[in-house]
């Protein structure tokens, strides 16, 4: 052994000519193979039935903001209405007579817009008669308060299409209504489900539960 070499040098083999070791760089042009799975049926299914949900939970949305507005829409109409009756009796002494009828919106049409004075003329043929509420006039109709064209028989309408029911406590000849439930009127928007009961107001009744009134 030659002075400075380690013992461990004779016990590694010689090898001629070593071969070099190659690296091999990748570049963007190589291309890695990967397996994709793909859908069972089973997730198509689940992916199927939860946009279907979504769907529907979107159209009952829908819906219920619909009705929403127009509860909303038929309160409005409600409130105006009963300012403009009260402005009528303020003037007149009275509030426009019913009897115990509940379907009168024409006579609130009557009073309110086409003959607020009693004399048959019409706003048409009557320049001097005053107007309660202007919204109701059927040329410019465009939020659909009333029915047709204006004369006696034309109906004051709520959101849904159905008349609105008007009963004044006193009658033509001064006497009670009996069925009127406030002191001075009542006036309500039979609701959605176009259904009322004109006689008995509870609210337990189904006919009544969708109502929007003044009582």
């Amino acid at each position: 052994m030659r002075p400075g070499h380690h013992a461990l040098a004779f016990l590694v083999p010689f090898q001629p000519n070593p071969k070099p070791v190659v690296f091999k760089r990748l570049t963007m042009n190589s291309t890695i193979q990967r397996t994709r799975p793909g859908f069972t049926l089973v997730e198509m299914m689940a992916v199927t039935t939860i946009i279907a949900i979504l769907a529907g939970l979107v159209v009952v949305g829908m819906e219920f903001a619909k009705q929403r507005q127009a509860t909303e829409k038929a309160k409005v109409q409600i409130a105006l209405l009963s300012k403009a009756i009260e402005e009528y009796k303020v003037d007149m002494g009275a509030y426009p007579p019913t009897s115990n009828e509940a379907k009168s919106s024409n006579i609130l049409f009557k009073y309110l817009y086409w003959d607020s004075d009693d004399d048959s003329e019409g706003i048409d043929n009557d320049e001097d008669q005053k107007i309660y509420l202007r919204e109701l006039d059927p040329k410019n109709n465009k939020i659909g308060w009333t029915t047709g064209t204006a004369n006696s028989d034309t109906k004051i309408i709520d959101p849904w299409g159905s008349e609105f029911h008007y009963r004044s406590a006193l009658n033509s000849d001064g006497e009670e209504n009996s069925e009127c439930q406030n002191p001075d009127f009542d006036l309500w928007s039979i609701g959605k489900d176009g259904k009322t009961n004109t006689t008995n107001p509870s609210t337990t009744l189904e006919e009544n539960q969708d109502d929007i009134r003044n009582f």
